[in-house]
């Protein structure tokens, strides 16, 4: 629990104007673990007394919920059609974890009103005066409409297994985000690694790929191993790293999150100022073409 002096420490920081991080978790493909690893990471970014958010943006398909045995009684798309208040669609997990279900049934985006965007772009800048972190749950794949989203964001954290194909689709991934946004920010993890060696090959073959063609920089954060313990929790409906903290992968994943914060924390001012271009791009790229 964070003590008294830090909660108020925090609380003046943003009245001071300091904003949250906003993270988007993608993959190329789906099966790789996507959500269940943004559900974990978290979690654990909360039991270090980090103030953390999920909204869930895999439209018209959002579970997110399901992964900890919740029930979201209202979803993103009911704020955004003006029926709930932000307030009503936020629902508390685990360590005071907070999340955003995308809800089922969603109209496409392109469906979406001038006031549903407005709602939007409201609710994302009060979760980043509120939190610390605010990650995005990206549905698989690359749409005009994610696209748009991501290039607005400050990180992205792009996972991957393996498989040629998974390694092909993150590669084309962060490319097509590259091409919209050269300073984006990347982090790759390649999750369900059968091995240590595996994990290491994959996220050098991607770190020399986008080096070599697109001359970009990113960050490896690490691999998490294959772990007979996610299919139990998943059935259980209990986040591994809650259900069998001393499990390798819960171990592991502590070590990436760590390795995450203090990455960020040599780099603090920079983000100081992305911070606060994320809600200005976000509304410059949801206003394109509806004046």
């Amino acid at each position: 629990m964070r003590d008294q002096a830090e909660t108020l420490r925090l609380k003046m920081m943003r009245q001071q104007g300091e904003l949250g991080r906003a993270i988007a978790v993608v993959s190329g493909k789906g099966g790789v673990g996507k959500s269940n690893f943004t559900m974990n990471f978290a979690i654990t970014l909360a039991q270090k007394g980090k103030r953390v958010a999920i909204v869930d943006m895999d439209i018209g398909m959002g579970n997110i919920h399901i992964l900890i045995g919740k029930n979201a009684s209202y979803s993103l798309k009911d704020y955004l059609e003006g029926n709930k208040l932000l307030d009503e669609v936020i629902f508390e997990g685990p360590y005071d974890l907070k999340y955003i279900s995308g809800g089922s049934g969603m109209t496409s985006v392109l469906d979406w009103s001038q006031s549903m965007f407005e709602r939007l772009i409201h609710a994302f800048e009060q979760l980043q005066k509120n939190y610390d972190y605010i990650l995005f749950d990206m549905g698989a794949g690359a749409t005009n409409w994610s696209l748009d989203l991501l290039t607005s964001i400050d990180e992205i954290i792009v996972i991957s297994t393996a498989e040629p194909t998974s390694i092909t689709d993150a590669y084309s991934m962060m490319k097509y985000i590259h091409v919209r946004d050269p300073e984006k920010e990347f982090y790759i993890l390649c999750n369900r690694a059968f091995s240590k060696e595996e994990g290491i090959e994959t996220n050098e073959r991607l770190k020399i790929t986008m080096k070599r063609f697109l001359d970009k920089e990113i960050t490896i954060l690490g691999s998490l191993p294959e772990d007979p313990v996610v299919r139990k929790a998943v059935r259980e409906q209990v986040p591994f790293s809650l259900a069998y903290p001393d499990a390798l992968i819960s171990k592991t994943l502590q070590l990436i999150v760590v390795r995450f914060m203090e990455h960020r924390a040599e780099e603090i001012h920079a983000h100081e100022q992305t911070a606060k271009k994320f809600l200005s791009k976000l509304r410059s790229i949801f206003s394109k073409g509806r004046d």
